[in-house]
């Protein structure tokens, strides 16, 4: 089969428009996750009393489920249960830093936990209080053990977007749905949209590496 560039050329406004929607919404996602994620795996490395038993029913829910039946119930059933009305955009969002959230609270609740106590220890034989040296000591060297496998979970959560074309939202890879059932082109559409893929999850490693390397343990 031939290759039509033209296609591709004729479909570039539309696959624009869909990376562009991916990115935001990958960047709410990440955003909020890495949010959410922080503050549930210090909760969950410091087994502070019952709301640790929260975040943990939290992880394993989200942990135990796919992503595609999150977003579903965030977009259909929440919104009747709740009696509220949230768009295509803002259920992705929501699903993505939830369902970010959850890794990434074991990814801090592991780097936290990887620090030697003797880190602490010294700390605190120089007269710093226990929350500077959690501050200045042990969140420093926990979040650059976290760099690598917290790129791996950003890229993650990137590609996992395409899964929202379920909800109807128009990111990429509804585009690309889209454009196929329009076109009939499919070789050309998809390819694009691999493409476009590739360039967004290569920018996210590259940036991940460098600050991986700015923040690299001596």
């Amino acid at each position: 089969m031939e290759f039509r560039w033209d296609v591709v050329i004729d479909a570039m406004p539309q696959m624009l428009a869909g990376a562009q929607l991916t990115a935001y919404i990958t960047l709410l996602g990440i955003g909020g996750g890495l949010l959410l994620g922080t503050l549930c795996g210090l909760i969950l490395a410091f087994r502070i009393p019952v709301i640790n038993w929260i975040v943990f029913a939290y992880v394993s829910v989200i942990r135990g489920t796919p992503i595609v039946v999150q977003a579903m119930f965030i977009y259909f059933a929440l919104p009747m249960a709740l009696d509220i009305v949230l768009t295509g955009f803002a259920a992705a969002s929501i699903c993505l830093a939830m369902n970010a959230g959850a890794y990434i609270t074991e990814i801090v609740r592991g780097a936290v936990l990887s620090i030697d106590k003797g880190q602490t220890d010294a700390g605190l034989a120089l007269g710093l209080s226990y929350p500077q040296v959690m501050l200045h000591i042990v969140g420093p060297l926990a979040f650059r053990r976290s760099i690598p496998p917290l790129g791996n979970q950003f890229i993650i959560s990137l590609k996992d977007s395409a899964l929202f074309l379920v909800i109807g939202v128009a990111e990429l890879a509804q585009r690309g749905e889209q454009l196929t059932a329009q076109t009939g082109r499919a070789l050309e559409i998809w390819t694009a949209v691999a493409v476009f893929y590739l360039i967004m999850t290569f920018t996210l490693a590259m940036i991940m590496r460098a600050i991986e390397q700015r923040m690299r343990i001596l």
